[in-house]
């Protein structure tokens, strides 16, 4: 379709006065940048929101219902990157093609600006985009990070619990005070005292990670012995058994521990280095974009007519 439009009649001596005047502008158009920064950040935004809302749709609390959290993974990584490549292809074209007309002025260096501008168009995009999801998402990124929080903490509850009951009243001296009242005669205690004396030596023991002193043993049995109607050597066989599952239970919560915190780690850097692909995907699709929209630019000719009017094609 040709439309016309009206142009002054423009003489030799105003044209290379034109000329002159294009080598002093600066070779950058922020509005065509800002233009396309707004639409990058605008649809990267609904498309992150879109996603979140689809991977919300299919995470269930009940076991074997839901996906995976690989293939929430797999999914998330790939959502990303088509974001980047939608958004940052259109913010990148509308920069190009909106950009200023560059009069006489080499191919290379079109190609370089158009390149620059739909690079500085994805940058600004990308910035700003990070600042609104930032903002919207702090709380559901902070309930997040206290769930995982919570759930390390459980993994590591049974040596925690085993060594904060170990301080009576929450003095930590409490097993040397109670070793300063022993002796080898009955102790006519009730059962809440003898469960923190317990307590007590178990966790001065474990936070050690070493075995039963040989007076702690004795002592203990006695204790037991007292109250199981087990004989002395009973009640230090099961002093050592019942101890053992004691040590192995904080052992095994460290492990799990470590492994909730290993995996933490691998799945941020899994994460970060799956962010970075995808914005490297969006900077070239960008600086692509905007080379294409500003070639397109550059093919609609103005051709002159004695009428003064010019057709656009």
């Amino acid at each position: 379709m040709i439309t016309y439009a009206e142009t002054p009649a423009v003489t030799q001596p105003d044209r290379l006065a034109q000329d002159r005047s294009h080598t002093h502008r600066s070779g950058v158009s922020w509005a065509a940048i800002f233009a396309g920064s707004a639409g990058s950040a605008a649809l990267s935004l609904i498309l992150i929101l879109l996603g979140a809302g689809l991977g919300f749709s299919a995470v269930s609390p009940w076991a074997d219902r839901g996906a995976s959290a690989t293939t929430l993974g797999i999914s998330a990584a790939v959502w990303l990157a088509v974001t980047q490549i939608i958004a940052a292809g259109l913010g990148g074209y509308l920069a190009g093609r909106l950009r200023a007309r560059w009069v006489n002025t080499h191919s290379d260096e079109v190609y370089f600006r158009d390149t620059a501008h739909g690079f500085l168009s994805w940058a600004i995009a990308t910035l700003v985009t990070v600042a609104l999801v930032a903002s919207s998402a702090g709380s559901l990124v902070g309930g997040t990070a206290k769930a995982g929080a919570e759930a390390v903490g459980a993994a590591g509850g049974a040596a925690g619990g085993m060594m904060a009951n170990g301080a009576r009243g929450g003095d930590p001296y409490g097993y040397f005070i109670d070793t300063l009242f022993r002796d080898d005669r009955p102790a006519a205690v009730s059962d809440d005292a003898a469960h923190g004396v317990v307590a007590r030596i178990f966790a001065k023991t474990l936070s050690n990670g070493g075995q039963l002193a040989p007076e702690d043993r004795t002592y203990l049995a006695q204790l037991v012995s007292q109250r199981t109607n087990l004989s002395q050597q009973q009640a230090e066989q099961r002093v050592d058994q019942v101890y053992q599952q004691a040590r192995q239970s904080v052992e095994d919560a460290k492990v799990a521990a470590q492994k909730a915190a290993d995996a933490a780690a691998k799945a941020a850097a899994t994460a970060a280095l799956w962010t970075f692909v995808a914005l490297l995907c969006g900077a070239f699709f960008a600086s692509l974009a905007a080379l294409y929209g500003g070639r397109r630019r550059d093919a609609v000719e103005y051709v002159e007519l004695d009428t003064h009017r010019a057709t656009v094609r």
